[in-house]
């Protein structure tokens, strides 16, 4: 067995996958979540997967003594991936303090953890919305940090800067990892993307609408600046993103960072409008969605995708599934949902 790591909100959709794929490479798991967005059950999907269940520790990050002592019980750790946040955007806009407590104390609260217990590593989940409306496209590592949009995003940069200035005073380090749009589910079908109530994001929905939970899905503005009108974002399958996380966890442990902080943009490198995506959908299920369009969001931004060259050369990286396979994967996730083969 190799390394054990920390995953911080593991039955959540992203860290559920990572922690499938750490296991897959050896690594011995625990995952701290509280199950305020996900199910218990979920380690059981990880085993079945793996073979093997991941430890598991009920626990409030928000809470410095309760952290404390996930990590005295856990004192051999090689390193931690920090998923465990909240993030509806509009959400954050309505309840920011619920945001900005949840997802900067509990931070806080690890990176102390980690100090007082000698854990030097952690990757960060964070996101493409520290960018806001990109000057340019597709964008780099280099490109601006704009004014967030939404606390959510705030609560992403300011964690950004928080982890920056604990590895500039100390022996932390730590790689952040801005993701795009994850879609998709594990290709077995027994683990994915489980929203609470109605979906935010795109495919969900799509899947939802599909098999009759929604009656509408609602496309939002038709008069953008792009081909068909619509926005376009780069969609990551979520497998591909799991991957990526073992491979920085990895880099961290074998002392093959380049700089103590580093920062990765994951995603395919080209864009997908919503009405391609879509479209997609319905040519790899043969199911026609009901939609509609509607007024734009506000905050939305146009189009916006990544430039992944960084992240493929420095961490020999490279999104493999195409958009086909994220909605095969979403569809059958759905399809094992309703037919109750998961819970």
């Amino acid at each position: 067995m190799k390394n054990k790591i920390l995953v911080t909100g593991g039955t959540g959709y992203i860290g559920s996958h990572t922690a499938a794929e750490l296991q897959k490479h050896g690594y011995s798991v625990v995952i701290a979540d509280n199950l305020c967005n996900s199910k218990k059950e979920i380690l059981l999907q990880i085993e079945k997967i793996t073979g093997k269940k991941p430890e598991f520790e009920l626990i409030d990050l928000t809470s410095p003594e309760d952290t404390q002592k996930l990590f005295e019980k856990h004192n051999d750790l090689s390193g931690v991936i920090h998923f465990a946040a909240f993030k509806a955007v509009g959400e954050s806009v309505e309840f920011p303090l619920k945001y900005y407590h949840n997802n900067l104390f509990s931070l806080v609260n690890i990176l102390q953890a980690m100090e007082k217990y000698n854990v030097a590593n952690i990757v960060f989940s964070s996101s493409c919305t520290v960018y806001g409306e990109p000057d340019s496209l597709p964008v780099d590592e280099n490109a601006p940090v704009k004014p967030a949009m939404s606390p959510y995003g705030n609560t992403k940069q300011v964690s950004e800067e928080i982890i920056s200035d604990s590895v500039g005073a100390g022996s932390l380090k730590s790689i952040s990892l801005r993701y795009f749009n994850p879609v998709g589910a594990h290709s077995s079908g027994l683990i994915g993307e489980l929203p609470l109530g109605v979906p935010n994001n795109l495919v969900p929905f799509i899947t939802q609408t599909a098999i009759g939970k929604r009656d509408v899905l609602k496309v939002f503005g038709k008069d953008y600046p792009t081909p068909d009108g619509t926005c376009i974002r780069d969609y990551i399958h979520v497998e591909d993103l799991a991957e990526a996380h073992v491979i920085a966890i990895e880099r961290m442990i074998k002392c093959n960072q380049k700089n103590d902080f580093e920062v990765f943009n994951l995603g395919t490198g080209s864009g997908n409008s919503v009405l391609e995506v879509i479209n997609a959908f319905e040519e790899v299920t043969e199911v026609k969605l009901n939609y509609r369009f509607a007024e734009r969001r506000p905050g939305d931004v146009p189009e916006v995708w990544a430039d992944t060259k960084f992240a493929n050369g420095e961490l020999g990286w490279v999104a493999k599934k195409n958009l086909a396979d994220m909605m095969k994967t979403a569809w059958k996730w759905e399809q094992n949902l309703a037919e109750k083969k998961i819970f």
